[in-house]
This record gives structure tokens, sequence and C-alpha cells, in this order.
């Protein structure tokens, strides 16, 4: 049984657009959050997921539904009554207090008092790396550092969920990776609940212990990292996070056979029936380049393009009926990938056993 802290039940909300139409942000969502989990809440542009966010954070209310926090009913509560705190994209720092006063102003609201709020703020700020930094003002802090003391701000008061609304979008790309980390660390070491919303993949795949993938305002699949990528639900999951090579068709035994007639070798799949039209996912770093030898099975291709990216090349291809296909060869094969070129014909072998088939009546609605 799951110690679930949030719980969704039938959750929906739509706005009007200035055309009329009413948009469901929410859809019926139902979801249970554990104790103490990071999860992340994925998807793209008006998804829903900062939607989600703020409506258990009390900022949006819902149209239908509840949300349950630590066994309460919280559905009709305002924000400052629930055990919540949010971590902005802009972090919301006042520019006229120090990192001190802005850590510890919720517990000066609260009525704690001095001595106890010293102690707390000064523990707070030594947990986010920033205890030489209190009399600052938040002009005189890197980026990186101001999220930090947004941060220290929202656990300073103890709060029993975290709601992270894309605080790491303003980064760079080097300090976003650290704070990544830092972040996930920081989750362990307090033992609360993060809800992190964020349109990065890579992101989203790196922080958390499950992962709520939201389109049209519905989950689509909801999991743990590593089911997420290697066995999507739908569609628009694989097409989502990460790269894919998808192929219509239907499975025939052991073999996947698309609607051009080429047969694509995978592992046993119980949950597809013989016949049943599906769609069969390759990922581009499942395909590997092979000596002639090679008992693999592989997809005859015509390559188009060769694209250096540092880690890896990414190689562009067409097979013989049109579909195009793109691989990702390691640098380390930098050799093999040499002896390819435009125009040229070339082999790409895959093991059967990262063939993933998704039954079409699981699509996406």
């Amino acid at each position: 049984m799951r110690d679930a802290i949030v719980r969704l039940a039938s959750a929906a909300k739509a706005f009007s657009t200035p055309e009329g139409r009413q948009v469901k942000a929410l859809d019926g969502i139902d979801l249970e959050i554990d104790r103490n989990e990071f999860i992340t809440l994925l998807g793209p542009s008006g998804c829903g997921k900062t939607t989600l966010l703020q409506a258990i954070s009390g900022f949006v209310e819902l149209d239908a539904g509840r949300i349950v926090i630590d066994g309460e009913d919280m559905t009709d509560r305002p924000p400052y009554r629930r055990p919540v705190n949010t971590v902005f994209q802009n972090y919301a720092l006042f520019p006229h207090m120090s990192v001190g006063e802005n850590a510890g102003y919720a517990l000066e609201a609260a009525g704690v008092g001095k001595a106890e709020r010293i102690e707390r703020v000064r523990a707070v700020l030594k947990m986010v790396g920033l205890e030489d930094m209190e009399s600052r003002l938040p002009r005189q802090l890197s980026g990186g550092q101001q999220q930090r003391v947004a941060l220290a701000r929202a656990i300073v008061a103890r709060p029993k969920v975290l709601l992270l609304d894309e605080p790491l979008s303003a980064l760079d790309r080097h300090l976003r990776e650290a704070m990544q980390l830092e972040l996930k660390n920081l989750q362990h070491e307090l033992g609360i609940t993060f809800i992190f919303v964020t349109h990065d993949q890579q992101e989203a795949l790196t922080m958390s212990d499950r992962v709520a993938v939201l389109n049209g305002g519905r989950i689509q699949q909801l999991d743990s990292p590593r089911q997420i990528y290697d066995h999507p639900a739908n569609t628009f999951v694989a097409s989502f996070i990460g790269a894919s090579n998808l192929f219509e068709g239907r499975s025939d035994g052991q073999d996947f056979v698309t609607g051009e007639g080429t047969a694509i070798r995978h592992a046993p799949n119980a949950a597809i029936a013989d016949k049943e039209p599906a769609v069969a996912l390759i990922r581009p770093e499942n395909f590997f380049l092979a000596t002639s030898t090679s008992t693999c099975p592989a997809i005859d291709v015509t390559v188009e393009q060769i694209v250096y990216v540092g880690s890896s090349f990414e190689v562009f291809g067409r097979t013989a009926d049109g579909r195009k296909l793109l691989a990702h060869v390691p640098a380390a094969q930098r050799a093999a990938v040499g002896q390819l070129a435009a125009g040229q014909s070339a082999r790409w072998h895959y093991d059967p056993a990262s063939v993933h088939l998704i039954a079409k009546r699981g699509e996406a609605r």
C-alpha cells in the first residue's frame, strides 16, 4: 500500500480562451504522491503541469475533484493554510532584504521567536551552502546563489510538501546540471516530498523517483524514469521523451512487420496479441554499426547526413521505402563512422530485446 501524502481525485480545471472556447487544463486527474518522494510533472507547454502544481498549492481553484494532503482535505483551503511551500521560476526574493532576512521571512511572519529564527536560518543556509553570505543582498549574488536563497526560504518553515515550478530554467546549462544533483541530494537530506515541474526531459530523468508525463490535461504515463524511457505507454510519451524511431505495423510471431513490409525482430511481448496493430520503437542509441558477419538483425538504410555532437555522432538515414531513421553512434566508434558517407548504403544492427512494442489501443487520448 502506498504511503501517499498528496492525493488528487478526479481533479478538473478549465479556462476560457479570448475566443470564447473552453480549454481543459486538468481533465479528471487521479494522482497519488508518496511521502518523501521526488516526483516530476513533465510535459510540453499547455499540458496542465503548472495548473496541477498551482491546484496543489491553492493558487488555482478546481472546477471539480478533491485534493487531500497528509490525510486532510485541502480542496477549499486557501494557500496560506496548506502545508506546502513553492519555489518559483523567478525566485521572487525581496531585493531590499539580506539573504538571512529573505530566508527567515516566513518564520518572522509566523511569529517565531528571534533566537529560534536565527538558529533555523543559519542551519538552512548552511544546508544550501550559503552560510557565509547571510548579510548579502540578492543583487550581490549569482543566479545559482539566488536560487539557493529561494530554496532556503521555502524549506526553513519545514513544509510537508515542497513545490518547485521550473526553478532551474533561468540558469545556464552547467549550473543547471549541477543544481539538479544538489536538489536531489537536498531532498534526501530533508526527507520531504518534492513536486517538481519542468519541460526538460533530461532534468526529469536525472532527478525523479517517478515521472508523470502530461498532455492535454491528462497523465499519459506515471512511472520510474527508466520505465518511462524504455517502455513508454504510447507514442506521445515515446516521442516526447528522447529521440525515437517509430514503425507502424503488426506483430507477427517473433517479427513486427511494418506497413511497408519491413520485418523487425523483437523479444516476446505478452501485452501485444499476434496480428494486433501496434507501433515498434527503436531508440537511436540502440542501433549500432557492425561487421557484415554480425548475427544481429539489421535494417538497411541509405546514409543522408552525419552530425558530430561531441559524445556521439548523429547518423541520419532513409530506408528503401522512404522512412527516415536516426542512429546515435558513440564517439568511440569514430573509425566505423569515418567509413560512412552521404549516399552510401549501410546496415544498422539492433538487439531484438531493445525493441519496444506499443499497442495502438494504448494510444494517448
